[in-house]
């Protein structure tokens, strides 16, 4: 069997796990299960764990890797399933080395925290799709008081501008007609870079990848959307006009003790 990819969670797994099977079938790696978990609510690390059991049952020869927010932050669960071969943490499940030299370790969880960059993913378009997810920034700095994000994935980084944009332009190459820019807190894109924003992002894909037909984004936080962002979704055709909110409560005293802005 291929390596197969069982996804949970956000666009911006679902962009890396397509990123490490391109990887791992580079490596030789078939019959390889690869698992890529959430970790954001109770349910979703359940329905994780209910998906690794029943893909072993189903494929008994298989090498089950564990890898996401999940493997990171809830590793003893994981690591106490006698299904799983290897977990992988997340800043390690998108260096190509990994899947080389799989195996070496059971357990390969390193801190999230660390300051230096995470490996850059070749871009990799979802299979037998015209639409592109591609990660421009990983992490979080905010701490709100529900969210176990920022311990799974690490304080907010950014791909520099100018690797955003030769990815889109390998990916247009390719076929890729629309774009989506993904993130765990998107509109956080640049702060870490010094300079550069999400609409200064937006301004310069569109002007030098002129061949790409539709530029979207996905989740961002209003209040953190930058003047540039702004002028760009009013001005700029190829920008799709469509914004993913959270609404996360009504009251205010509910918000405060959330610990949003």
């Amino acid at each position: 069997m291929a390596v197969e990819v069982l996804s949970f969670g956000c666009r911006l797994n679902a962009a890396e796990s397509e990123a490490m099977r391109r990887q791992a079938e580079a490596a030789g790696r078939d019959g390889l299960i690869l698992v890529n978990t959430c970790a954001v609510t109770a349910e979703a690390g359940r329905q994780a764990r209910k998906a690794i059991r029943a893909a072993a049952r189903a494929n008994p020869a298989a090498r089950v890797v564990v890898t996401g927010c999940g493997a990171q932050v809830e590793t003893d669960a994981y690591a106490a399933m006698p299904e799983v071969a290897d977990i992988v943490g997340n800043r390690r499940k998108l260096d190509p080395a990994t899947w080389s030299d799989l195996g070496a370790e059971r357990v390969r969880i390193d801190d999230v925290m660390d300051p230096r960059p995470d490996p850059l993913p070749e871009p990799a378009p979802m299979r037998a799709r015209t639409r592109a997810f591609l990660p421009v920034q990983n992490g979080c700095d905010h701490r709100c008081t529900f969210c176990i994000i920022p311990f799974g994935r690490g304080n907010s980084r950014s791909v520099p501008v100018a690797s955003a944009v030769a990815q889109v332009r390998a990916l247009v190459a390719e076929g890729t007609r629309e774009v989506v820019l993904t993130g765990v807190d998107l509109t956080a894109y640049g702060r870490d870079l010094g300079g550069p924003t999400l609409g200064g992002l937006v301004r310069a894909i569109l002007r030098e990848v002129p061949d790409l037909d539709r530029l979207r984004l996905s989740s961002i936080d209003s209040v953190e959307a930058d003047p540039e962002l702004m002028a760009a979704l009013a001005e700029e055709p190829r920008l799709m006009p469509h914004l993913h909110l959270s609404l996360q409560a009504g009251d205010d005293l509910i918000l405060k003790r959330m610990k949003r802005r």
